[in-house]
């Protein structure tokens, strides 16, 4: 195995209108020294990333983005979608949004409608060019494996049955595991455990809330895992 470990509950924990977060990847990039301490520093385009609970009957609160793909990986829970793109979708985990701004730029808001917390994982990628049209992308990830979500050349399908993917050099990708699957990277890496648990090759655990990144690992799950991939060709 070769990589490091940030643990989301050693962050500052913070959050915005009706959510609170944990921030695990700002990059200096984009963020500079509003960077918080011990957050990872992105790959590529990866800028961002935020693990964020929303309270009951919360949102975020309607606002702007521009020049930058938003990928909302629900993790349980549902969400309601408002905004300038697809306004009125559902989001009931496990299902990822992607937006993308682009020149045009696109406002949102994500409404928690339940009594209930529920949880969410939010990326931020940068385009490969300025001035693309804005788009919207809804996934269902499959169980059993890895489903591409971002990224890859321009009509490249995510998978089977669903919409193509968002061009970008920096890919995601979403897994589902059953416990005892198998799984292997030998490139750079950043992946983060949402949920459950998983072995590597040194005999590591790893569970839920580890970042992890680095350019080679084998990992053998113990239980269902919900894990985000992120990598660049």
């Amino acid at each position: 195995m070769t990589a490091s470990i940030i643990r989301r509950d050693e962050l500052h924990l913070g959050g915005f209108a009706g959510l609170r977060e944990h921030r695990l990847v700002m990059a200096p990039r984009l963020w500079g020294e509003h960077a918080n301490p011990g957050t990872h520093p992105g790959l590529g385009n990866f800028v961002y990333m935020a693990d964020a609970r929303f309270n009951p009957k919360g949102d975020t609160r309607m606002h702007h983005h521009q020049e930058v793909d938003v990928i909302s990986v629900m993790l349980e829970g549902r969400l309601m979608h408002e905004g300038s793109l697809e306004h009125g979708q559902e989001l009931i985990a496990p299902v990822v949004q992607v937006q993308r701004s682009g020149g045009e730029g696109f406002f949102h808001n994500e409404v928690n409608p339940d009594e209930s917390k529920n949880r969410m994982l939010q990326l931020w990628v940068l385009p490969d060019q300025a001035g693309e049209k804005a788009a919207y992308r809804l996934y269902r990830p499959a169980k059993g494996r890895l489903t591409r979500v971002h990224g890859g050349a321009e009509g490249r399908s995510a998978s089977d049955g669903q919409e193509l993917t968002l061009n970008n050099k920096t890919l995601i990708d979403v897994g589902l595991l059953n416990p005892g699957q198998e799984i292997a990277f030998e490139e750079s890496f950043v992946i983060y455990f949402a949920k459950g648990r998983a072995l590597a090759d040194d005999g590591s655990l790893f569970s839920e809330g580890d970042l992890l990144s680095g350019n080679h690992l084998q990992l053998k799950t113990e239980s269902d895992v919900h894990l985000v991939v992120i990598r660049q060709t």
